[in-house]
């Protein structure tokens, strides 16, 4: 596949903030993997999921680096929760090639709504997981559950995953965090192998792309601790929300035989982002204003 060099630039800028996600939060980088293939760098849907895949994996083994040296890594917890993700993940990815393209961009832009929703809630504090059979139960069961979502959509699930760790695995937030790198991995193995015999991969792209995103994840790692947690992921969040708006404003009309093309209707599709984007900026600006306040009155 030949693109343009300024494609390229683009795509790869924008695969930065891939694997930014990655070492920060522990996830979120397929939610930017699958758009930024199909619409910056213009693969086909299923070869942009199986291509997403590839890159997640690598990128979250390099990310996982760093949390396995300081101690923030579960191995026991990470690799029964990344066994019972590979099984759903493998399945999921063989069955994926005889859903509809535009079928499983509606299901990401759907999942993408929901993780943005969900990242915008404030949580409650977990409480303490059930000891044994139990706990160990209800990691197995949401093992399954994500990894079959990553091989249907993509997506390594790393949102999905890190709250599992905590609420049913017991472990603390930022061992979760490092954790689900491993999952992450172990998954989108697993799913890119459910792909790979169905769908030709351009890996001279995929590595490219996996280069950048590996940039972002040291960059992500160098930032970690020095951005406030809550604002980076109700930022993040918005941003997904951003994104998600402007998969489906194309390909819901799609879904109905209804063409679109950005060149023509890029005046309506902008103005449905200004919406969610508008709505980020009162948002942060909010957040930010109210923890400066915070933090003056705990000085008083």
């Amino acid at each position: 596949m030949t693109l343009a060099v300024p494609t390229l630039v683009l795509g790869l800028t924008l695969a930065i903030l891939i694997g930014l996600s990655l070492g920060l939060l522990g996830g979120g980088g397929s939610i930017l993997t699958v758009p930024i293939l199909v619409y910056a760098l213009g693969l086909e849907t299923h070869a942009a999921i199986a291509t997403s895949l590839l890159v997640v994996g690598a990128t979250s083994l390099a990310a996982l680096i760093p949390h396995a040296r300081a101690g923030r890594v579960r191995w026991r917890t990470g690799l029964l929760f990344g066994a019972t993700s590979m099984v759903g993940a493998f399945a999921a990815g063989r069955v994926a090639h005889y859903i509809p393209g535009v079928v499983l961009l509606l299901a990401f832009g759907a999942m993408m709504v929901v993780t943005a929703i969900a990242m915008m809630r404030k949580g409650k504090k977990p409480q303490p997981a059930a000891r044994g059979e139990r706990a160990y139960g209800k990691i197995l069961l949401e093992g399954f559950v994500v990894g079959a979502i990553t091989g249907l959509v993509g997506a390594g699930g790393g949102f999905l995953v890190v709250p599992a760790l905590v609420l049913f695995g017991g472990i603390p937030m930022r061992a979760a965090v490092g954790t689900s790198l491993l999952v992450i991995a172990l998954k989108s193995a697993a799913a890119f192998l459910g792909h790979a015999s169905t769908v030709e991969i351009d890996f001279a792209l995929a590595g490219m792309v996996t280069g950048a995103a590996i940039l972002g994840s040291f960059i992500g790692a160098a930032l970690a601790g020095k951005v406030p947690q809550d604002v980076l992921r109700r930022g993040f969040a918005w941003f997904v929300l951003v994104m998600a708006v402007f998969l489906l404003a194309q390909e819901l009309p799609r879904a109905f035989g209804h063409s679109v093309e950005l060149a023509a209707d890029w005046p309506w599709i902008l103005g449905l982002l200004a919406l969610p984007l508008a709505g980020g900026i009162v948002d942060l600006a909010l957040m930010t204003s109210r923890q400066r306040a915070a933090a003056a009155a705990s000085e008083c």
